[in-house]
């Protein structure tokens, strides 16, 4: 559902897309994504990569990989799957977790930047970039940097997240090349 009300609000999925999901793990974004593109009427094809460390059941025309995206060759595996370019990365990843809200933090943001800066290399023009972040904030200088390259940054926090869930989410429209 955070998925579909983000979508709702901010109108990033449109037939046509190519889709990079990194952290999509069980597969509910990504098959929100393949559901939400598959429109026979526009006759548009859209391309779906979808990524992540833990096993995913197959969906059609949806390219699964399993690897963990910050390892060192993962952007580069990620890369040779779309030739030209993606028009959305979607981050739902989130690291192990150790009840230390600091330390929480540091572990998403390294999180977040690895795939920001990922994005940055494979985002066509006025692309879209959503990543989940926690609470607390994503970091100034983050964000700062995000303000260059899009033309609208936004938090949001989805209806369906519990509310004592420190989630939240980055969306970044409008990318620029440098």
């Amino acid at each position: 559902y955070k998925l579909i009300e983000l979508n709702g609000r901010f109108n990033f999925l449109r037939p046509g897309t190519t889709v990079v999901d990194l952290g999509a793990a069980p597969g509910g974004w990504t098959q929100v994504v393949l559901e939400t593109l598959s429109d026979p009427a526009t006759n548009q094809s859209s391309e779906i990569v979808a990524l992540d460390i833990l096993d995913m059941d197959p969906l059609p025309g949806v390219d699964m990989m399993i690897h963990d995206f910050m390892a060192d060759d993962a952007p580069k595996m990620l890369r040779s799957k779309l030739p030209y370019g993606a028009d959305l990365v979607l981050s739902d990843m989130a690291p192990a977790l150790t009840g230390h809200s600091p330390t929480d933090h540091l572990r998403i943001m390294t999180v977040v930047e690895a795939a920001y800066l990922f994005a940055c290399e494979v985002l066509t023009q006025d692309g879209c970039f959503v990543a989940k972040v926690f609470q607390g904030g994503t970091e100034q200088d983050l964000l700062a940097e995000m303000k260059k390259r899009f033309r609208s940054v936004k938090h949001a926090k989805p209806p369906s997240s519990r509310a004592e869930s420190t989630e939240i989410y980055v969306v970044a429209q409008g990318f620029r090349h440098a």
